[in-house]
């Protein structure tokens, strides 16, 4: 049986920061409302791992009827994001090291192979949204957020996979990070140097410049390797958040 995970220290919820009001109803339900703002608060860790949380407090928080709740709770669970123990609780899940391996792997030797794809050719366009990305990425680190920084660092991937013509791909990489991604989020709210990760992805767009496949691959292998390393790290100062 799983051990249900303890309450976190920080298990106060946040407050809803998508009320319906702001929204345009016709063309975004109650329900993806719901479940978009938890997914989101759970993956950037304001849900922090091992929190309770309930479809009461969470249909209040939203003003709806449980049934948006209950629909979005299903929904999460299913991603692996909740925990629902009958009779005794619904929890945000623990991040779940074979599952950050697992998609660390996958993710490694797709874009080892994506960045050689663009290596042989990449559109003028994603090569300046490339570019671009760097920029605003230095300027994150002057003044750090770390949910930015998650953000700039998700783009210049994607970027990366939708010039080779590689989108879907990168759907599905996305489809299955939500443990490697609350991993990632955890590690980059925990230390603002940035340094390295930000000349490892200026290496990479020079390495695509040159049309250096060899080199390009390594670089991409390197930094995907960097979770191996954090992830030990973070195992040990965040121990309550990992199963």
């Amino acid at each position: 049986m799983d051990q249900i995970p303890k309450l976190s220290t920080k298990a106060a919820l946040p407050p809803i920061t998508s009320p319906l009001s702001a929204l345009n109803k016709q063309s975004y339900s109650t329900r993806d409302l719901v479940y978009d703002t938890l997914k989101q608060q759970i993956l950037s860790l304001e849900l922090p791992p091992g929190t309770a949380i309930s479809e009461k407090e969470i249909s209040l928080g939203f003003q709806v009827s449980r049934t948006p709740v209950r629909e979005s709770f299903v929904r999460l669970a299913q991603e692996g994001l909740l925990e629902v123990y009958p009779q005794r609780g619904t929890y945000v899940s623990l991040i779940h090291v074979d599952l950050v391996e697992e998609a660390r792997f996958m993710r490694e030797h797709l874009e080892r192979s994506v960045i050689r794809l663009a290596c042989a050719h990449f559109p003028a366009e994603q090569m300046s949204a490339l570019e671009q990305n760097l920029t605003l990425q230095q300027q994150c680190m002057k003044e750090p957020d770390d949910r930015r920084m998650f953000q700039l660092d998700e783009e210049f991937h994607s970027t990366l996979f939708a010039g080779c013509n590689k989108s879907k791909t990168w759907t599905v990489i996305e489809q299955m990070s939500v443990h490697l991604n609350r991993s990632r989020m955890l590690r980059l709210s925990s230390d603002h140097h940035w340094d390295h990760l930000i000349e490892q992805h200026s290496s990479m767009v020079r390495a695509i410049q040159q049309q250096d496949a060899d080199q390009a691959e390594r670089l991409a292998r390197e930094h995907l390797n960097l979770t191996v390393t954090d992830l030990a790290m973070l195992r040990d100062t965040y121990a309550s958040y990992f199963q």
